[in-house]
């Protein structure tokens, strides 16, 4: 077996070394004037860096190359008011075909799945704006009514539904396309200016959700990193503001989030639904969790064929550390997940972490039904769920 995974392992290595690392952009404007010229800026943590720029040609077509290594985010624009956001994969030729002046909906486009996905769902976000702009004109039409506050708060509920709608249809955009970058532009969206379509504190969760995941995926990415330091910003502050937060109490849901499993695929809390579960933040460093961890392996074997399950996260700061403690406390039988960030884990903030061991204990609904239960504290809770 460790001879087979050696082979695999070095198989996947040899063929990630020879992916492509060019891309191409082969497009058409159709009806633009030779000379015309189009540029490509990429889309930094802050600004659009220039990336490149060329003439149409008599044929109206024009051709970008380059070189990257990772999916990378780019603007590509005629002017201040024509332009179309792309996602590109190293080794992607993109063919797209549009009006000069309506970049953002091109008649076609092929082999760039990413920007494709972007693009239907900037339809979906302009027919929600669209509908939200008819109830405008009606409030207009109808400003001098006298029954103008019964209209208005007609128009209010439906506006409500409209929202909601986009809301809903953004959150199963976002689940749908968790891995891929165009999560974290959706995440962005407004319907209105200074009205975005998730709001970050309501829908916080997806926050979170998104920046796990790309967070373990792309690493270096510069788009990436940015947005992990607003929401952990942002996590801060809603700590802050919620000490003692409703749902960290009995009752409460546990908040969701991804986080890299041992072998760097990403897992979710909330893929342990219908179990009840330790959720134990810990860490090889910590001399006292480390003592807690028989009592977990105790409790693991006791309950786990009856529904219990053990998701522990830890807040070490380096891969071997992490390993070989779940290597000498025996732990490997359970979820083990870790972004490696020490203090600075989206986690600490999510869940007002002051210090290790913290746990709670989790119902089949992801609902809280116990704390910091340790040893024999945590043995009377499970005896009490299934004996």
């Amino acid at each position: 077996m460790f001879r087979q995974i050696i082979s695999i392992t070095v198989l996947a290595l040899l063929f990630s070394g020879c992916k492509s690392t060019s891309f191409e952009i082969n497009g058409t404007l159709e009806g633009a004037k030779e000379g015309t010229m189009i540029y490509i800026d990429k889309l930094g943590s802050v600004n659009l860096e220039p990336f490149d720029s060329v003439e149409i040609d008599k044929n109206s077509h024009f051709l970008f190359k380059g070189d990257i290594s990772m999916p990378t985010l780019f603007l590509l624009r005629t002017g201040n008011n024509s332009f179309l956001t792309t996602l590109i994969e190293p080794g992607e030729k993109m063919a797209l075909t549009a009006k000069p002046d309506s970049l953002s909906f091109p008649t076609k486009i092929e082999g760039s799945p990413n920007t494709r996905l972007m693009i239907d769902y900037n339809l979906k976000l302009q027919e929600t704006i669209g509908e939200l702009g008819k109830l405008s004109q009606i409030y207009e039409a109808n400003i001098d009514d006298p029954d103008l506050a019964l209209i208005m708060e007609d128009l209010d509920r439906q506006a409500q539904e409209i929202i909601g709608g986009i809301n809903s249809y953004t959150k199963e955009y976002i689940d749908a396309n968790l891995t891929s970058m165009v999560s974290m532009i959706a995440l962005y969206q407004q319907v209105v200016p200074g009205v975005y379509v998730l709001n970050p504190e309501e829908d916080f969760d997806y926050f979170i959700k998104v920046d796990s995941t790309l967070s373990s995926l792309y690493p270096e990415s510069e788009s990436v990193k940015y947005f992990h330091e607003q929401i952990s910003q942002l996590a801060a502050g809603m700590g802050a503001r919620n000490t003692g937060n409703a749902n960290l109490e009995e009752g409460g849901e546990a908040p969701d989030f991804t986080l890299p499993e041992r072998n760097g695929n990403p897992v979710s809390l909330f893929s342990t639904r219908g179990k009840i579960v330790l959720l134990d933040f810990w860490a090889a460093w910590c001399p006292p969790c480390r003592a807690e961890n028989p009592n977990l392996v105790n409790a693991y074997q006791r309950f786990n064929e009856k529904g219990f399950e053990i998701f522990q996260v830890s807040l070490d700061q380096t891969r071997e550390a992490w390993l070989k403690g779940i290597e000498e406390d025996n732990l490997g039988q359970w979820y083990h997940v870790s972004d490696l960030k020490y203090w600075e884990s989206i986690v600490v903030p999510l869940y007002q972490i002051q210090g290790i061991p913290t746990s709670f204990l989790l119902d089949r609904d992801g609902k809280i039904i116990g704390s910091n239960l340790r040893g024999s504290a945590l043995i009377l809770k499970l005896e009490e769920i299934f004996d």
